[in-house]
């Protein structure tokens, strides 16, 4: 199981990766429940790229703050590609920033099919710029109890960021200043 060090570890990456490149986050989570938000703000100096964090447990939820189409969710469920992706570009256009991640999943104990099985879990990472947007979705199947899938869950959001093409952009890093 990954511990808070190696999370602390990964989110100081991904802050220093979004500051270098000039861009600002948001999170769209649900089964982990605000935990990539506060890995990520709990970096010292989180506020030059962290903007906001949001936790759409519920369905009315996703549909409500984010837009994700209430016909996706009846035809593929809240666990799905099809849905982390509407969560990840519902909050880019709320939030008005460039780069987004989403999370969906299952971390039990119960709730679980034999499609999805407790510990699937579906991530979007998604950074646009002027002409474009890049978007990775993917779903992973997490051994382990309620805590064991969310952290992992948690690992994976920050693994996923880190894979993203965000290029340096020299004037950030001008405003990067080292003591």
């Amino acid at each position: 199981m990954v511990s808070e060090a190696e999370l602390a570890e990964l989110a100081t990456r991904v802050g220093q990766k979004l500051r270098a490149a000039g861009r600002r986050i948001v999170t769209a989570e649900s089964c982990t429940g605000g935990w990539v938000s506060k890995a990520l703000t709990d970096v010292a100096g989180s506020s030059q790229w962290f903007e906001c964090g949001f936790i759409t447990y519920s369905n009315a939820a996703k549909v409500r703050d984010l837009g994700v189409a209430a016909g996706t969710l009846e035809s593929f469920g809240a666990v799905s590609e099809q849905t982390v992706r509407e969560m990840a570009e519902g909050a880019l256009r709320v939030a008005r920033v460039n780069v987004a991640v989403a999370v969906s999943g299952i971390a039990g104990p119960d709730g679980g099919t034999a499609e999805k099985p407790v510990g699937t879990v579906w991530f979007c990472a998604a950074a646009r710029d002027d002409t474009a947007i890049d978007i990775v979705a993917e779903a992973e199947l997490f051994d382990g109890d309620r805590e064991q899938v969310r952290r992992a869950s948690i690992e994976h959001a920050l693994r996923l960021i880190l894979r993203l093409d965000l290029p340096v952009r020299p004037e950030a890093l001008s405003r990067i200043h080292t003591p």
